[in-house]
């Protein structure tokens, strides 16, 4: 497979080229794409380096599959361009995510939706892979009506710019600033920008994606997301009040026979995911399972991943696999 990855220089890109050598996947012709800034500079992978070309170069390269980390604004433009070309998209940023003509997929749950007719292919946001993969398997047998979440999120997600700020931070540096406040010994409930409704466009993303993964509008999600100083992986706190009634053991049960996920529950030996162990895995860690009290049918977790990995690289290379062993 000649594959093309679409800001092979940024954080995600960085990680995609890490993973698609690490999962084995069989790349015989790999195309490093970055901005015209970084075009001759080298990346490694497996030991050798290539050089990066620009994305006019990269189209009429003709991959099999390109897998786009490169921002909306880019995806928007290049990515019609790149399948025109015969190439299959996957596109790691908003831009396509909510189009009703383009599928939205998390391979544990949808994949199976995808034809040879799907030139692009969203990834969904890196809060609601994790989200979705805890919840799926828990729709699927209780049926979720409302769903309320607060996250707590990496400076990671910003990209390079915020974990420098907060490098800095630790380090007593003055430096440039991702965010509008200092990030270290503090928490910022501001994800992504504000919209007129009050909320955060990564708080709608939460709200609305999983709607279209599960291909279900008959529960209702709403979101507070906050950006805390860790270094890498995603944490929310979960509240989700089903149609029916459960019991605890057999949602321990549920979760951990679920592909990708691991459960991490047990409070006699204070075990319960956190960020720092989820950093460098793939899986989606759930913990802190327990009924809320004060209202029927409703759980509390507490769900962890690395952002980087399932959150966005590994999740594009799923769907890519998913595709080469059925459809390319």
């Amino acid at each position: 497979m000649k594959i093309a990855v679409v800001g092979a220089t940024g954080m995600v890109g960085t990680v995609m080229l890490k993973l698609l050598e690490e999962r084995l996947f069989p790349v015989t012709e790999l195309i490093p794409v970055a901005s015209e800034r970084s075009v001759g500079k080298k990346v490694s992978y497996k030991g050798v380096d290539y050089s990066i070309v620009g994305l006019a170069t990269a189209v009429e390269m003709n991959a099999d599959i390109a897998i786009f980390s490169a921002g909306g604004d880019t995806s928007l433009e290049w990515a019609p361009k790149f399948a025109e070309a015969g190439t299959v998209v996957i596109d790691n940023s908003s831009a396509w995510r909510m189009d009703p003509t383009k599928k939205l997929v998390v391979p544990e749950i949808n994949a199976s939706e995808l034809t040879s007719e799907d030139k692009i292919i969203a990834n969904p946001n890196c809060s609601t892979i994790q989200l979705v993969m805890a919840l799926s398997p828990l729709h699927d047998k209780y049926k979720m009506k409302r769903v309320v979440i607060s996250t707590y999120q990496s400076v990671s997600g910003t990209g390079v710019k915020a974990v420098q700020q907060l490098e800095n931070e630790i380090k007593g540096i003055k430096g440039e600033m991702a965010y509008p406040y200092p990030i270290g010994r503090n928490a910022l409930p501001h994800c992504d920008v504000f919209l007129e409704n009050g909320y955060t466009k990564e708080e709608m993303k939460l709200a609305k994606e999983p709607q279209k993964i599960l291909n279900d509008h008959s529960f209702a999600i709403t979101a507070t997301a906050v950006r805390i100083p860790t270094a890498g992986g995603h944490s929310e706190s979960v509240n989700v009040q089903f149609e029916t009634d459960f019991d605890l053991k057999e949602v321990r049960s549920i979760l951990s026979q679920s592909d990708g996920v691991t459960v991490q529950d047990n409070t006699d030996t204070n075990t319960y995911p956190m960020p720092i162990y989820a950093e460098g895995k793939d899986d989606v860690f759930v913990g802190r399972i327990r009924r809320d009290e004060t209202q029927p049918n409703t759980l509390n977790m507490w769900i962890v991943s690395d952002n980087l990995r399932k959150g966005a690289a590994t999740n594009a290379i799923q769907i890519a696999e998913y595709l080469v062993a059925n459809i390319l």
